[in-house]
């Protein structure tokens, strides 16, 4: 079967691309923005790569067409799709219909941490010989791939709240029907769908719905907003972690590079680690409770998480120069910034950290944080913050709330100018942005070696 995608380069239907080529189809497909590291994967995949949306993609006519929910109504190629009569599905609900059907699926939701925690809990698996396939909203360094189909029982995925497609206004994740999940933490996101964390709550309740007697759902104690959503109906056993909870880290490390994990009074290992943030010590003590309800022994789990190697884009080292160090990080909501700073901040004591923040998710750029962004950002030393056209408000209101030095600027040249002439050895620069930002990790690296 001839399958093309349109929307292929985001991170869950370019997942969606690789395992419609793992089972035998033929794959094409289209985007507005083509980069890396995706459109890597994919040609590497060996599928067909179409930048824009002119209708002659889709001639001759593909055998099925999966619609990502990047594409909207007025799109040339979906008005195409539509007016001819060609067969059409969402990548969700292809996904569930062709690999998830008969698989014990587990599944990771929450606004913080999916990919990290997806990531961390399909290592565990894998390190365990469970051989799970797996879906993830990024690149997981252990594996070099964001999915792949095997024959094991196990999938697991990142469970998106975001909505399905044009067609289909639920939450990805409703498709999904995990026997085991986790709910990882609940915030207000997705300003451009959600009208309030209400709205957000009710999908989770959906998703809860979804999970049978027999599953387990591992979810934060003293989360509220996850407490509602349980309290609204709940059929599966919930095992809670953190300090509260069944599953706690206890003497830990200040920056999290090292923990014990605690289920009850029972110790059951130290985890020694590569990754950093109070964050990730709480994903990985939920990777550890839903991997027991797979059957992997906390020992084992906690063994595997030595060797984890975490995401692409998730504190990543993008390189050296000049004796300052430069760092990716897919920060997209206040929270995740202020955690990712904090972890930063732990391990690296006094040093400088030069801040570079793109606000361009679609919350962010609509303003819904303005107003706890500069909290987010204390931690750092000096902050660049990038008022994109797509930034439907003015930077320098978040600007004039920081106590530290900040610049508001405009071009990824300008902030490239900016940094170099800010950074001293000793640095550490970190570049928050969920896009391309225009190559500015290459660039800035170029500007510092110089």
């Amino acid at each position: 079967m001839h399958i093309h995608i349109l929307g292929i380069c985001g991170t869950f239907m370019g997942g969606i691309a690789q395992i419609a080529k793992q089972l035998g189809h033929t794959v094409s497909g289209s985007d507005a923005n083509v980069y890396p590291p995706m459109s890597t994967q994919l040609e590497q995949a060996g599928i067909v790569l179409t930048e824009g949306w002119d209708p002659a993609q889709l001639q001759p006519a593909p055998d099925m067409v999966i619609v990502g929910n990047a594409v909207s109504r007025g799109n040339p190629a979906l008005e195409y799709v539509l007016e001819k009569g060609l067969r059409y599905t969402s990548g969700p609900q292809w996904l569930a219909e062709q690999a998830l059907w008969d698989r014990w699926v587990v599944a990771v939701a929450g606004t913080h941490g999916k990919t990290t925690t997806t990531s961390m809990l399909t290592w565990i698996l894998d390190y365990a010989g469970c051989n799970p396939g797996f879906l993830v909203g990024g690149v997981p360094e252990n594996f070099g791939i964001s999915a792949r189909i095997t024959d094991s029982m196990f999938f697991v995925i990142e469970a998106d709240e975001y909505d399905t497609a044009f067609c289909d206004k639920r939450s990805k994740f409703v498709h999904y029907r995990p026997r085991t999940a986790i709910l990882n933490n609940l915030e207000f996101d997705h300003a451009d769908i959600f009208a309030d964390l209400v709205a957000i709550e009710t999908q989770f309740h959906h998703l809860v719905r979804t999970i049978p007697g027999n599953g387990l759902i591992v979810a934060p104690a003293g989360d509220a907003a996850l407490t509602r959503v349980l309290e609204r109906g709940c059929w599966t056993p919930v095992a809670r972690f953190g300090a509260e909870g069944l599953w706690q880290a206890r003497a830990g490390l200040p920056d999290g590079s090292a923990f014990d994990v605690y289920k009850g009074e029972e110790c059951l290992g130290r985890v020694e680690w590569a990754l950093l943030g109070q964050h990730n010590v709480s994903n990985a003590l939920a990777a550890i409770a839903a991997a027991e309800h797979c059957g992997v022994r906390p020992g084992e789990a906690i063994a595997a998480l030595a060797q984890f190697k975490n995401v692409k884009r998730r504190m990543e080292l993008k390189g050296e120069a000049g004796g300052v160090r430069v760092y990716d990080d897919f920060a997209h909501h206040p929270t995740a910034i202020e955690t990712t700073l904090g972890g930063l901040r732990a391990r690296v004591g006094d040093a400088r950290i030069l801040a570079i923040l793109d606000p361009r998710s679609n919350t962010m750029r609509m303003g819904v944080h303005k107003d706890t962004l500069a909290a987010s950002l204390e931690a750092a030393d000096w902050v660049v913050l990038h008022q994109a056209d797509y930034a439907k408000y003015d930077l320098g209101h978040v600007a004039a709330q920081l106590v530290q030095p900040c610049q508001v600027l405009s071009s990824v040249d300008a902030i490239v100018a900016a940094v170099k002439a800010e950074a001293r050895p000793g640095d550490l620069v970190l570049i928050m942005s969920n896009g391309g930002f225009g190559g500015i990790h290459e660039k800035l690296l170029a500007a510092l070696s110089v």
